[in-house]
């Protein structure tokens, strides 16, 4: 999300603050990854895992010792395999023409079409996902009076398969069958089968296995040869009979292109009729008594389900096609133009006709520093302040810490610095107080655990020197940059925030100053009533407003700050579920700005519609793109998904490379890119996930500080003289106590409505004069919840 410092806890007037139980969150979400992968697995199973071929037969016999005599020299229709086997012949001029791998959306209705005119019935054996795709097919096969037969569920070698995949391949497909058209049918059909004499050891166990789940064997004794396409006449002589001895014919519905076989039927049915040869299904030609009959309603009904959860994974796998691509393109999108505004940014500004503020801004700054419990870094903070190469006046507020944060300021005794102690009311209310104390009218704020280089406060007030420039973004970088973690940050702050903000910057549309490093003209800070804290991104929600007030927004590259990231990932997890969580809320409240014109306008058609579709949309997009990444490993060409991972990292490395340079960063760090996709960009997106979890849901978020480090270190010369106001004498200047200090009215008389309108301006925004409750974010606790205890207002 975009880059943001410490948070603290909305300050509530009124109800109880309603904490969040993620436990829901994460079962739901797991409950639907289970499910999606589940589907996944399923459907990659019954789709790719056997791909369906010809039913030819190639390679030597192998051994046969356990196979009969009597099945070997007997008839192609096999019973009582696993007891006294024993087999039947095709009555005397009687043909059964069968169809393996069926049914297909093309062929299958047309060989129907042709038996229908010729008054024939077959008998189709059929795959078991060809079923599940085309239940319709089954049905007219039954109502047609043709006789159904299973062909296995993916067309695998059951004599390579496991026992328990024989019985899930024939138990699959009868099932399939029941669903579709509320018959089973006893005839099997083993793929690769061929005839009676080529039954090996193997293939006999299949047959008896599948005599014990009550099946008849069907082999064939003409193949026409059709799954070789070696044209119309050729198929009809391979299935013509010799003599006048029956048969039972192989043919294909399915499976490939079936044109010649379609041909070769209207070909042969007449001239074999002529012949005084008569057709049957395979029951009515060796004498079977109803092979196929009415299925029970439990089959039935689990047929259904069965043929509802596959048809529900092909649709699944078809969405997750779609929104990869989806994915796919929303990254190239957002790379190309963020490069392109990169570039265009980096020309505006150091350029031969770069941008230019106007005359260099001198006056001075009050720098405000809210601070709770930041004892580890303010010391470092404060100094690194008073390097500062242009006039300031620090003001520190003490927001109620615990660990003798103000005490320490105090000591240092340093010159052009106060401190402000008041209870803990939150940073909002910390900021507001330091605005009010503030003498100056460009004000600085930062977070009591950054340090600024010595020109930072003077690079970054220049662009004020444009009278419509109402706020200033600074470039925050990662001080601790040590590790994996670290460096993944200082890869995403460099990549994705400063890129992004430069793109913002361009297009007129800066959705947030950080808490980091971040100038504002005092007047219009004081215009809106000062700092919200109805949201968690106080920053986000104020620097919105102050650009649906009409300011705006700029992005200055070389004010850098120095700032401390989290160095775990339970702390990394806290501070940006509360970053996503806060913006959500900010766009939401300012969702206005979409039908608004001018300045706002620009927020909410360009920033807004930004924030939506690449730190929203696409990282909820994201775990599918993992997910189906997965599901292409396994299932289709894992040579080219690795491709399209290599050449999504090879974007980023390219986007990360521009990206240092701009910054002025060594591109070293960027080694460990690609680990970031295994770790990094999980957590990123989980992030979102939950946080639009818990928008959804009403719930509120609590904030929690972060730990401090002590990884700051203060610049040399912090202490050196000069660097007060004008005409104020440094060594004069002492900490005094707050009411001591010559200061504009208390904050307490600045107006503020309540609670907070940023848009309370009526001259300016009449038609968004309407405040309404917070009712998607900021939702009541029940009356009946039992109260909990204010929670400390913490920055993180």
């Amino acid at each position: 999300m975009t880059d943001r410092r410490h948070r603290n806890a909305p300050a509530r007037r009124h109800g109880r603050t309603r904490r969040i139980t993620p436990r829901a969150h994460w079962l739901l979400l797991s409950v639907l990854v289970v499910t999606l992968s589940t589907a996944l697995l399923l459907q990659g199973y019954t789709h790719h895992m056997f791909k369906i071929t010809s039913d030819a037969v190639t390679g030597a016999r192998g051994p046969h010792a356990t196979v009969p005599g009597r099945v070997t020299h007997g008839g192609p229709v096999i019973a009582d395999a696993a007891t006294s086997a024993h087999t039947a012949r095709v009555k005397d001029r009687t043909l059964a023409l069968t169809f393996d791998d069926g049914p297909d959306p093309v062929w299958t209705p047309r060989i129907l079409d042709v038996l229908r005119r010729n008054h024939v019935h077959a008998t189709f054996f059929v795959v078991g996902t060809q079923v599940v795709a085309h239940p319709e097919l089954v049905r007219r096969i039954v109502a047609e009076g043709h006789q159904i037969g299973i062909h296995t569920f993916t067309h695998s070698d059951l004599a390579h398969l496991a026992p328990w995949q024989r019985s899930l391949e024939l138990r699959e497909t009868q099932l399939a069958v029941a669903g579709a058209a509320g018959v089973t049918t006893a005839l099997l059909r083993p793929p690769y089968s061929s005839e009676n004499d080529a039954l090996n050891d193997a293939d006999w166990s299949v047959l008896r296995q599948a005599d014990t789940a009550g099946y008849v064997t069907v082999l064939a004794t003409r193949d026409a040869e059709d799954w070789q396409r070696p044209g119309v006449q050729r198929v009809v002589a391979h299935a013509t009979p010799h003599g006048h001895a029956g048969q039972i014919v192989l043919m294909h519905d399915g499976g490939g292109d079936r044109a010649q076989t379609v041909a070769a039927l209207g070909a042969l049915i007449p001239r074999l009729k002529a012949q005084g040869f008569r057709f049957a299904t395979v029951g009515a030609s060796v004498g079977m008594a109803a092979p196929v009959r009415p299925a029970g309603p439990g089959d039935h009904l689990q047929g259904v389900a069965l043929i509802g959860l596959l048809q529900g994974g092909d649709w699944t796998v078809w969405m997750l096609g779609v929104l990869m691509y989806a994915a796919g393109a929303i990254s190239v999108l957002r790379a190309a133009v963020v490069l392109i505004a990169a570039r265009r940014h980096r020309r505006l500004r150091t350029g031969p006709r770069g941008r230019s503020w106007g005359p260099p801004v001198t006056e001075p700054v009050s720098v405000i520093v809210p601070a709770y419990n930041e004892s580890a870094g303010i010391e470092a903070a404060v100094r690194s302040l008073l390097a500062s190469d242009h006039p300031v006046e620090i003001i520190v507020v003490d927001d109620g810490s615990t660990d003798g944060t103000a005490d320490l300021v105090e000591s240092l005794h340093l010159p052009g610095v106060r401190v402000i102690r008041q209870q803990n009311a939150g940073k909002p209310a910390a900021l507001n107080t330091g605005l009010a104390a503030a003498s100056c009218e460009l004000v600085v704020m930062v977070d009591g655990d950054t340090v600024f280089e010595s020109d930072t406060v003077r690079t970054i007030v220049q662009p004020f020197a444009d009278p419509r420039v109402g706020a200033v973004s600074g470039n925050a970088k990662v001080v601790n940059r040590g590790g994996l973690l670290g460096r993944w940050q200082h890869i995403e702050y460099v990549v994705g925030f400063n890129l992004d903000r430069r793109l913002f910057d361009l297009a007129e549309c800066m959705p947030t100053v950080p808490g980091a490093v971040g100038a504002f003209r005092r007047r219009a800070l004081l215009a809106l009533g000062g700092v919200s804290d109805v949201t968690l991104a106080e920053d986000t929600d104020l620097t919105m407003a102050l650009c649906r007030a009409g300011w705006r927004v700029v992005y200055e590259e070389g004010a850098v700050a120095w700032t401390e990231a989290p160095a775990s990932l339970n702390a990394l997890w806290r501070q940006r579920y509360r970053w996503c969580y806060g913006t959500l809320q900010a766009m939401w409240k300012h969702r206005g700005a979409l039908v608004q014109r001018g300045a706002a306008g620009k927020l909410g058609r360009r920033g807004l519609v930004y924030l939506l579709l690449f730190q929203v949309l696409l990282p909820l997009l994201a775990p599918v793109v993992d997910i189906f990444a997965l599901y292409g490993l396994l299932f289709l060409d894992p040579v080219r998904i690795i491709g399209l991972w290599l050449a999504f990292l090879l974007l980023q490395l390219l986007m990360g490379r521009y990206a240092f340079h701009l910054d002025g960063e060594r591109p070293g760090p960027l080694w460990s890119l690609p680990l970031q996709q295994f770790v990094y960009r999980q957590l990123m997106y989980l992030v979102v996930i939950q946080s639009v979890f818990t928008a959804v849901s009403g719930s509120r978020l609590r904030w929690q500080r972060m730990e401090r480090y002590g990884s700051l270190r203060a610049p040399a010369g912090a202490e050196a003289p000069g660097h007060g106001l004008p005409g104020q004498d440094p060594a004069s200047v002492q900490p005094a106590p707050y009411e001591a200090l010559p200061q504009p009215a208390p904050y307490e008389a600045l107006p503020q409505p309540a609670p907070y309108d940023p848009f309370h301006q009526p001259e300016l925004y009449a038609d968004f004069h309407r405040p309404a409750p917070y009712d998607r974010f900021h939702r009541a606790e029940p009356h009946d919840a039992p109260p909990q205890p204010p929670p400390h207002h913490g920055y993180r």
